[in-house]
């Protein structure tokens, strides 16, 4: 018996936060919003609405139109979309016709080859001006067979030149559009596929940081157990929009923003991709109770000549996820909106967050490292800290996170080696590193493969970046290691900087010696226009390198 036992982070929920319902399949979850809101707002996008009965009705119609072309139960869907509303309509016909999705990243190509070889996609739904540029080929080669391509000017009534100048429709000859068949089939009910929550649902490929990207195997009991994990914690009404802030391609999107809005029945708000003035604008227009994205883009929308207080009115809360959030940035964001940015923690193998920020709390800050916690474990998630021989470790020692608990995928698709390693037994082995206090609050300290190794001390590159980021020029950071003769290894640092703010690499080195330890400050810094970024917005230390 250990001490992570006693969940001691239990105290800090009440009776609102547990308990969770039974995992259900995500299509019940969509059939009990249609039956609770039919006329409903079930997606909002540049002007443009569907009800939870058009969604219903209209991905009913894709279904029909997979099976008839030879899709089955368990066959793999691709879906390269950005957030319009034929991802929605898309991953509800595969799922309702018994397939799998695959989300991928639309910054993806030759990552696709990997990918669609690895998870032996049947069907594929694409941007009809992605599939004309670089997919289609892709797709070709891999025995990809079934095609439907959608266009993001559909449905919406802006034309917004920040989004779509010089797009045009795009019809490639023998393609289907999705749209289109969606259409002309809707309301066409299959044969129940007889899904259940241990069914999979997606398979999500990893950022692949070492080696090839590994496919996560998330079933319907996976998501629908952690979306319901989010409606209750943050608390926001049945019928209250939800905007769209991460790309729904990405666990954090598809779990706590489209899930989440499904179980609320409350509509989702699209605006193709992040673009910080148009998502400054729909925040004005559209008025969301609730988002959640990387702290990156807080950051963008803070910088942005259009931020103003009024944006973030109408929110009751919103969250952070899928990149570190540096306690300075909560800081700022506090003093510009009046709004508590709440911290969390996932993976794509626990299907988005395991731990949050209640809501009446506020994430502690290390006092040691300056960490910022990244918020207490689910009710019904089990997080340990282990060293090295995967025994539990103390409060406040530092080792690998280990996560148990229904939002935890069974295995790694066709990887049983890597299952057996990573998730054994149930317990997801995270490779991240952190420590947890003795009141259940948890600290990532950072990635093991980052570490830097600078004569011997260890060097976490959160630890520098959380100190650049107190800089008042700063904007972003990112810390690496490089190869150093002496060393062995040296810190480099790489920082954009806020809107008119300018300042030498020297002021910031010496800006960072006066508050770390010799061997943790930056030996280099390189002043960039803009850091580079997943399309979720997580900085790319591995480009830096």
């Amino acid at each position: 018996m250990s001490w992570y036992d006693d969940r001691p982070w239990l105290k800090h929920y009440d009776h609102i936060a547990q308990p969770v319902a039974p995992p259900r399949t995500t299509t019940q979850m969509l059939s009990e919003a249609v039956a609770s809101s039919p006329d409903g707002p079930a997606v909002n996008y540049l002007g443009a609405t569907l009800t939870y009965r058009d969604v219903d009705e209209l991905s009913d119609g894709i279904a029909d139109y997979l099976c008839e072309r030879g899709f089955r139960p368990g066959d793999r869907l691709g879906l390269y979309l950005q957030n319009v509303p034929q991802f929605v309509l898309a991953v509800f016909g595969a799922w309702k016709a018994g397939g799998v999705v695959v989300p991928l990243n639309p910054m993806y190509r030759d990552e696709l080859v990997h990918i669609f070889a690895d998870a032996e996609v049947t069907a594929l739904v694409c941007g009809e001006s992605e599939w004309a540029d670089r997919v289609g080929l892709r797709a070709g080669e891999a025995g990809v067979r079934i095609v439907l391509t959608a266009s993001e000017l559909d449905l919406q009534t802006t034309d917004d030149p920040r989004l779509f100048a010089g797009r045009e429709r795009i019809r490639s000859r023998g393609i289907a559009d999705l749209l289109e068949v969606a259409t002309s089939r809707a309301g066409r009910k299959i044969v129940d596929p007889g899904l259940h929550p241990g069914s999979v649902a997606l398979v999500s490929y990893t950022s692949g940081t070492s080696g090839r990207s590994k496919g996560a195997t998330n079933t319907h009991g996976n998501l629908t157990a952690n979306g319901s994990n989010l409606r209750l914690l943050s608390r926001v009404p049945s019928g209250a929009p939800i905007f769209a802030l991460a790309p729904l391609f990405h666990i954090t999107g598809m779990v706590g923003q489209l899930l989440n809005a499904v179980d609320l029945a409350s509509p989702l708000v699209l605006a193709y991709r992040f673009e910080p003035g148009v998502v400054l604008d729909v925040l004005r227009r559209e008025r969301p109770a609730y988002m959640v994205g990387p702290s990156t883009a807080y950051m963008a929308l803070m910088s942005h000549p259009a931020f103003s207080r009024d944006a973030f009115s109408s929110f009751r809360t919103v969250a952070s996820g899928g990149a570190p959030l540096p306690p300075t940035v909560v800081e700022r964001f506090r003093d510009a909106t009046g709004l508590y940015l709440r911290n969390g923690y996932g993976l794509t193998e626990s299907t988005a967050a395991t731990s949050v920020v209640p809501l009446g709390g506020e994430a502690p800050v290390d006092p040691d490292s300056g960490t910022l916690s990244v918020g207490l474990p689910l009710p019904a998630a089990l997080v340990r800290i282990v060293d090295e021989h995967r025994h539990d470790l103390g409060p406040g020692e530092i080792g690998e996170i280990t996560v148990e608990g229904p939002m935890v995928v069974p295995a790694y698709w066709n990887l049983p080696d890597a299952t057996s390693q990573s998730i054994p037994n149930g317990r997801l082995y995270t490779g991240d590193v952190g420590f947890m206090d003795a009141d259940g609050w948890l600290y990532v300290v950072d990635r093991k493969k980052d570490m830097i190794n600078a004569s011997g001390f260890k060097v976490w590159p959160r630890e520098v970046e959380d100190v650049l980021y107190q800089h008042p020029a700063v904007r972003e950071a990112a810390v690496v290691g490089v190869p150093d003769d002496y060393r062995g290894e040296t810190v480099a640092a790489f920082v954009s900087l806020r809107p008119g703010q300018a300042v030498e690499p020297e002021q910031v080195m010496s800006f960072c010696r006066e508050r770390l330890a010799a061997y943790k400050a930056p030996r280099s810094v390189e002043v960039l226009e803009e850091l580079p970024k997943t399309a979720s917005g997580k900085i790319l230390r591995r480009e830096m390198r």
